[in-house]
């Protein structure tokens, strides 16, 4: 009875000993040097980009009002996830290392999604900006003040940390001795989990959870919030207002597009698509984690015209 057990579990991976492969774009790995380049560019770009989004508010006390402190809370949170992201997507590319140890695996889990529900919640607290100062302006400066902002963005930077903590527990109680070959350049719960030759109802269940409290229920804030958002912008008489207040929601409008809808895609493809293709899914999520913080301060910097006359006039300087 040992003797098949034995032979059947030379490719088993015990936990002690595991090791996972993260996988590039399949059947291009000759090219990966190649790939690199835009990849390189994405994440200078990137971090370049939010670095400079943050040096210019920090700096300019003119730029020392809501809608820009959530914006700088946006570009910490966009420069946490390209360097979660980073070594391991460029490791393969460059270095054609697809190996990552289990608890550097668990590592980057915790970190790609606490910073993603971060993210999420720092654009609900934009659409919340966006909506006072539509909808109530009046009370804009009384309800947003400094110290009340603050308190928001932890509250909600740690409700990303508190909810994901227990993740990398739940994955690490387990032995992974199914084919160790993961669908992306870097490690995500939905896609380890599987990995796992126990049972995964827990993970599962828990994941689900998470995500529908947090991304789910955000997002359907940030829906409603709009719609008051409409509802109010066409009760004004003049056309010329209505647009103008429109038009101060655009950027923020652009950074829900670009997160949510890979978010949302790359959720739906891992739990039901089985049958989707897989360069897709690989795809997808490259879109998911390297354009939003790519994009947001591209958008920001494009459409805000205040911010767009501090960055010209220090890179001037």
């Amino acid at each position: 009875l040992l003797r098949p057990y034995i032979m059947s579990s030379v490719n088993d991976t015990k936990f002690n000993s595991a090791v996972f492969l993260l996988t590039g774009i399949p059947g291009k790995e000759d090219a990966h040097l190649w790939i690199s380049i835009p990849f390189c560019l994405m994440y200078a770009i990137s971090i370049v980009g939010n670095s400079v989004i943050l040096f210019i508010i920090k700096t300019d006390p003119s730029l020392h009002e809501p809608m820009y402190i959530f914006l700088s809370m946006l570009a910490v949170t966009d420069l946490g996830l390209s360097i979660a992201t980073m070594p391991t997507i460029l490791g393969i590319y460059l270095f054609n290392s697809r190996e990552i140890s289990l608890d550097a695996c668990f590592a980057q889990v915790f970190f790609i999604h606490s910073l993603s529900l971060t993210e999420s919640s720092m654009l609900l607290l934009m659409a919340f900006d966006r909506f006072v100062a539509i909808c109530n302006p009046l009370r804009y400066a009384s309800i947003l003040t400094l110290p009340r902002i603050a308190k928001m963005g932890l509250v909600f930077a740690l409700r990303g940390v508190v909810l994901v903590f227990p993740v990398p527990f739940l994955l690490k109680r387990f032995q992974y001795c199914r084919a160790n070959v993961l669908s992306h350049s870097y490690c995500l719960h939905q896609e380890v989990m599987k990995m796992a030759c126990s049972d995964i109802t827990v993970n599962s269940i828990y994941g689900l959870s998470v995500k529908l409290l947090t991304v789910g229920l955000d997002s359907l804030l940030i829906f409603l919030s709009y719609v008051m958002i409409i509802k109010t912008v066409l009760s004004v008489a003049s056309p010329i207002e209505c647009l103008r207040a429109l038009n101060t929601c655009v950027s923020h409008l652009c950074a829900v597009l670009l997160f949510f809808t890979p978010e949302i895609g790359l959720s739906v493809i891992h739990r039901f698509g089985n049958s989707s293709s897989h360069l897709l899914q690989i795809l997808l999520g490259y879109v998911y984690l390297l354009v939003p913080p790519l994009m947001n301060p591209i958008v920001y910097s494009v459409k805000s015209k205040h911010l767009r006359a501090r960055i010209i006039r220090v890179f001037i300087k």
